[in-house]
């Protein structure tokens, strides 16, 4: 069986077996950020988009989008999560996003840090097309992530 690519000794799709694995505290930080017009990012940091308050809905879309995270990604178990962190913060030609999201189990909650800052930036884009259809979503990664067999791992 092939941990990596999720296929059984028949080759077929599934999810792998965390049932024998230790909970641990596990903690997953990602980040992104939505690249815009300038004159965007200003509406967004004076809160007088069209739609409303982009950086809270963003926020929300986030948490709301980690808690999901297994009904989007094929293959990925359901979580209980323990704390879920969205900051959005308006800068002078983007929106940077990080996501911050924790549990104690047997997997890591990686996917639903990198969910949550994905679904946050499409909240943003949805939120601003009218008036800026260029914008466009960068640079989505894990920043960091603890805990599990694997450890630590802090991207360069």
């Amino acid at each position: 069986m092939s941990r990596l690519t999720h296929l059984d000794a028949a080759g077929k799709a599934r999810m792998v077996d965390v049932g024998d694995k230790a909970p641990t505290r596990r903690v997953a930080v990602a980040a992104g950020r939505v690249a815009m017009q300038p004159q965007t990012a200003a509406l967004v940091a004076a809160g007088t988009a069209a739609k409303g308050d982009v950086l809270a809905a963003a926020r929300i879309a986030g948490i709301m989008a980690a808690k999901r995270t297994a009904e989007l990604i094929p293959l990925c178990h359901p979580l209980a999560l323990s704390s879920v962190g969205v900051d959005v913060t308006a800068g002078a030609d983007c929106v940077e996003i990080e996501a911050t999201v924790a549990t104690i189990g047997p997997t890591g909650v990686e996917m639903e840090a990198l969910t949550a800052v994905s679904v946050a930036a499409l909240t943003i884009y949805d939120m601003l097309k009218a008036v800026d259809r260029g914008m466009r979503i960068e640079a989505v990664r894990l920043r960091r992530k603890s805990g599990g067999r694997s450890g630590e791992f802090t991207a360069p």
